[in-house]
This record gives C-alpha cells, sequence and structure tokens, in this order.
C-alpha cells in the first residue's frame, strides 16, 4: 500500500467499526481488511491498533502466525503447494521444486510481473488426492513434475487474454 490514502485509511476504520460490539473482533477485521487489499503491511495494522486499542505487537503475532494473512501483496495468481505427510510422500517437494525453478522464485515470494505467488502450505486436507496444489482456490490434484509448466503456461495465457479484453 505505501502511503495510506485518506479514503483507504476510512475504510480501514469502517472496518474497524463494524467489530465495536464483538469481544474479540481481530480476526473477523484482518480478515475483511486481508480481503479487500490483498494484505496487511505494518501501516495497516497500526491504524487498526489505533482503532481498536489492540496492540501493533499482537496484531502482528496474529498476521505472522497464521498463513491466510499476509505482509506483503500477492500475485494474481496465488499457487498453495501442499507439503503436508501425505502430498510430501507423494513428491510434492519435487513439484514446489519445479514451481520455483520455472517461476524464478521460492516459497512466499511473488514474481516480478506480480502474477505469480508460490507458497507453501501445509496440510490442506486434500491427502487422498495427494501431491495437492491450489490456484487461488481450485485444487489439482495429482499434480506431477510433468504438469508443472503446462499449468504456469495456461495461467499466463489466461492472464495475456484477460489484458488484451482490458485494452480492447
Amino acid at each position: 500500500m505505501g502511503k495510506i490514502s485518506a479514503a483507504a485509511v476510512a475504510k480501514i476504520e469502517e472496518i474497524c467499526n463494524r467489530y465495536t460490539d464483538e469481544k474479540t473482533p481481530l480476526m473477523m477485521i484482518l480478515s475483511d481488511i486481508q480481503n479487500e487489499y490483498g494484505y496487511i503491511p505494518l501501516d495497516v495494522q497500526e491504524i487498526v491498533s489505533k482503532q481498536t486499542g489492540i496492540s501493533v505487537a499482537e496484531i502482528y503475532g496474529v498476521v505472522t502466525f497464521y498463513s491466510f494473512f499476509s505482509l506483503t501483496p500477492k500475485g494474481k495468481y496465488v499457487i498453495g503447494c501442499c507439503l503436508g505427510t501425505a502430498c510430501y510422500v507423494k513428491g510434492a517437494q519435487q513439484v514446489i521444486d519445479k514451481f520455483s525453478e520455472l517461476l524464478n522464485i521460492g516459497p512466499g515470494e511473488t514474481t516480478e510481473d506480480g502474477l505469480f505467488t508460490l507458497d507453501a502450505l501445509r496440510c490442506i486436507g486434500a491427502c487422498g488426492i495427494a501431491p495437492a496444489v491450489t490456484i487461488n482456490g481450485k485444487v489439482y490434484p495429482k499434480m506431477a513434475v510433468s504438469q508443472v509448466q503446462e499449468v504456469i503456461e495456461s495461467y499466463q495465457l489466461e492472464a495475456e487474454m484477460s489484458k488484451e479484453e482490458v485494452q480492447s
């Protein structure tokens, strides 16, 4: 977000105010902010702290503890590779390594063009279809290393097509 606009500050304050009657509003506030902006940087956490009276340290602890919150912007396509036991045993490490190699990023990083973010996940509850990969919530069962390039290319094509639609 960098420098936060007055409109964004007002929106964050409005989100905080939605939960003034809740005993423990932090998770709901952070979830709404994450959904609105895609990430929760420190300057936003400071606004939440001021609005709620919850310390920045506590807010930061929650944001960094839960994997669905992010301190940095995510790519248009968030690739989640499950590294839980079942997926790991079935070759998930090689799958995430291939995504990392082809995208030239490591887990937790985003490509320079902002198209892809690669996340290493713990068990996502898809053990029967291991190794499992998710991309923006879509599950790819029994992902093989040989499929990774095709999957990436399909999303690159989708992004290119949506860019062309916007330009025309």
